[in-house]
């Protein structure tokens, strides 16, 4: 499905895809949508035609494919190996790094952490997604931008902004304070958070953007917004989030919602294995720069809801695989994968 992109001159020579202005792909957005006449409907891209081939879209699109990497754990890399470099010289040189900040399980005492794939921590998942936007904007390639994101343009308080805001880069505790403060008022969920960076990713890759000190805050909120409406059962509405930010009108949130939703092109789904990824990825990142998960010892209350948790899931694991069994009839003689008993004391 689907065009493709070949080359019949030599393997060398590739043709490359123009690159179009942030303009000129909203305004195509806005002119498709467009009534030809009077007596026809609106016209409505096919699906097919804004698929482009597997090996551009698992490059380009990590936020739609699994197996495409994450931006932001490659943009962190570089700050990564600098810091692993630093501390690598440090050992060298007989300096203390300190006391050790990580907790490690012995034989009499266990440390685990809440921060699962199903439920996450909302404290360190915001970490995390504040480290990751941190990342994108300390190492963008450009300032590539919209009107509607600009702070300057649309502010989001009455402060004036100070002169130099488009070149200086906000600092993680910035970036956290903003996010926390929106997830604290409105009671979003650590899922919400991670969508939000999806969504964010999804935004870059599509318009062709860069998250820059002008348009963060309204990028990040544009993304909050859309993802607790796609995520939570009962979503806040733009108008609570006007009670939140005092200085924001109904009328700029509704146009900054309408322009997000046109740039993702109306792709708001998120596949199970792509939250996955960004969660896994997120983890990897905190790993990446010392950001510790609580960890606390396991007793006999958190043993025995793991071990309730455990036979549930394996009560739900027998049952489709009697479903399976039954609709396969050639693996009748086949013997099921037995498990061991875990035995906690």
């Amino acid at each position: 499905m689907g065009n493709t992109v070949t080359c019949c001159v030599s393997p060398e020579s590739s043709p490359k895809l123009p690159s179009r202005q942030p303009a000129e792909r909203l305004e195509e957005l806005q002119t498709s949508t467009e009534v030809s006449d009077d007596n026809t409907v609106p016209y409505l891209q096919h699906i097919s035609d804004r698929e482009v081939p597997d090996e551009l879209a698992l490059e380009s699109n990590p936020s739609d494919h699994a197996r495409a990497s994450t931006i932001f754990l490659y943009k962190s890399q570089t700050d990564v190996r600098d810091k692993r470099k630093s501390n690598h010289i440090n050992h060298i040189s007989h300096v203390s790094p300190g006391p050790l900040s990580k907790k490690y399980s012995s034989c009499s005492t266990i440390f685990i952490d809440d921060n699962t794939v199903s439920q996450p921590n909302l404290k360190s998942t915001i970490k995390c997604v504040t480290l990751a936007i941190y990342y994108h904007i300390k190492n963008r390639d450009s300032d590539r931008s919209l009107d509607i994101f600009d702070e300057k343009l649309h502010p989001l308080s009455k402060e004036p902004l100070p002169d130099d805001y488009s070149h200086v880069d906000p600092e993680h505790k910035l970036i956290y304070r903003f996010v926390r403060t929106l997830f604290s008022a409105a009671q979003l969920t650590a899922e919400c958070a991670i969508v939000t960076l999806v969504y964010l990713e999804r935004l870059l890759t599509y318009a062709e953007l860069d998250i820059c000190p002008s348009n963060w805050k309204r990028i990040v909120l544009g993304a909050i917004l859309l993802a607790s409406k796609v995520w939570d059962d009962q979503a806040v509405w733009n108008v609570d989030y006007c009670q939140i930010l005092k200085d924001i009108t109904v009328e700029d949130m509704n146009e900054m919602e309408r322009h997000f939703l046109e740039l993702l092109q109306f792709n708001i789904n998120v596949p199970a294995s792509v939250y996955a990824k960004y969660y896994f990825d997120l983890r990897q990142l905190a790993d990446d720069n010392n950001l510790s998960f609580p960890l606390e010892p396991l007793n006999n209350q958190r043993a025995q809801k793991l071990e309730a948790i455990s036979r549930l899931c394996e009560d739900k694991y027998k049952d489709l695989c009697k479903a399976a069994m039954r609709r396969s009839f050639s693996a009748d003689n086949l013997i099921g994968i037995r498990h061991s008993n875990a035995v906690l004391s």
